[in-house]
């Protein structure tokens, strides 16, 4: 019991947000001070483990609510800190740089607290979850990633298909555009499919796309309507900044990997080796398991307290901030990763 509430590590982002919300001067940095200096430090300093679960520790653990509460408890921890981070921002004295430092904790925020969980809940079978998931994707701006991450990414990862998988010696600014612009088209025509599927008409309530339209465009005028034109524009820049967080953190996670394509025409089934995994602990427990994604991948319905770290999976260097930071300089990116991925490749 007391190792899994480990987990409650998760709450640092929003604690240190809250730090930055009610600050001034450097301390409005708190979150990224926090989130790429502090924890990729703890990653060098602290040993990862690995656990692996037998049948009856896994059925423990998958009917151990206190594991779901968690992934709940973001969604009023992400809201309330949103409201008093906008309020602050538009009704307190604040410099350009303690503006950028409270604008880029909420970014983080959002990254970590909000499409994270959302993505974690978004596989499971419960309406209810796939209802909550769908409410922390409002505030990024991204509805529209649970259609195209569940029934597109995970259908086309590691082939040309999939443009949330980036290609060998692809930048990070490159696959932004790539990803963000296709991703969201593909959403649409996944929509369709769906719809032609269950015979409804395009203009229907079943539309789901639609209704992410409205549901956002909601979202925004009440931001607007509360805080006015600034509160709106603050709203609009930490949502860019969170599905940015997503889209390099989706390029770390499939750089350069690819799927084999069958005498049939289709390609092979995914494997664990189709996705980076990285096994440093406090990336690991911050993000709930996230890190571990060749097993997500593997068996995307898994839970994140039953996620493994596959041996066999190819692994990052460093954790997931570290990854990140490298990953904003391509030249410096490449020059680690490229030879890692060829040896892969090669195998």
């Amino acid at each position: 019991m007391l190792n899994d509430l480990k987990y409650l590590f998760a709450y640092t982002i929003p604690l240190s947000t809250f730090v930055s919300i009610f600050s001034d001067g450097i301390l409005t940095f708190a979150t990224p001070i926090y989130a790429f200096i502090l924890v990729p430090i703890l990653e060098i300093l602290m040993k990862d483990y690995d656990t692996q679960y037998d049948d009856d520790q896994k059925n423990k653990r998958l009917s151990n609510h206190l594991f779901d509460i968690l992934l709940y408890l973001n969604i009023p921890f992400v809201f309330v800190l949103l409201f008093f981070g906008f309020y602050n921002l538009t009704n307190t004295s604040l410099m350009v740089y303690e503006k950028i430092g409270i604008l880029s904790s909420l970014g983080i925020l959002l990254a970590t607290n909000a499409i994270n969980v959302a993505h974690e809940l978004g596989h499971r079978k419960s309406q209810t979850e796939r209802t909550l998931s769908k409410i922390l994707y409002i505030p990024c701006l991204y509805m529209h990633f649970y259609i195209e991450h569940n029934f597109g990414h995970h259908k086309n990862v590691a082939t040309p298909q999939d443009p949330a998988t980036s290609k060998f010696n692809q930048s990070v600014y490159s696959f932004w555009v790539t990803s963000i612009s296709k991703g969201y088209f593909n959403a649409w025509r996944v929509q369709k499919k769906i719809l032609n599927r269950s015979k409804k008409r395009f203009i229907s309530f079943q539309n789901d796309m639609l209704w992410y339209l409205i549901i956002q465009f909601i979202y925004l005028y009440s931001i607007f309507f509360i805080f006015d034109f600034y509160g709106l524009l603050y709203a609009i820049i930490v949502a860019i900044q969170s599905f940015l967080f997503l889209e390099t953190i989706n390029y770390i996670e499939h750089y350069g990997l690819v799927r084999k394509k069958l005498k049939s025409g289709r390609y092979e089934r995914v494997q664990t080796h189709h996705s980076w995994n990285s096994n440093h602990i406090i990336g690991r427990i911050v993000l709930y398991e996230l890190t571990r994604h060749s097993d997500h991948h593997f068996k995307s319905s898994k839970k994140y307290q039953i996620l493994e770290n596959k041996k066999d999976s190819p692994q990052l260097p460093f954790g997931y901030p570290t990854s990140i930071l490298l990953a904003l300089f391509p030249p410096l990116w490449f020059k680690i990763i490229n030879p890692k991925l060829k040896l892969l490749l090669k195998q």
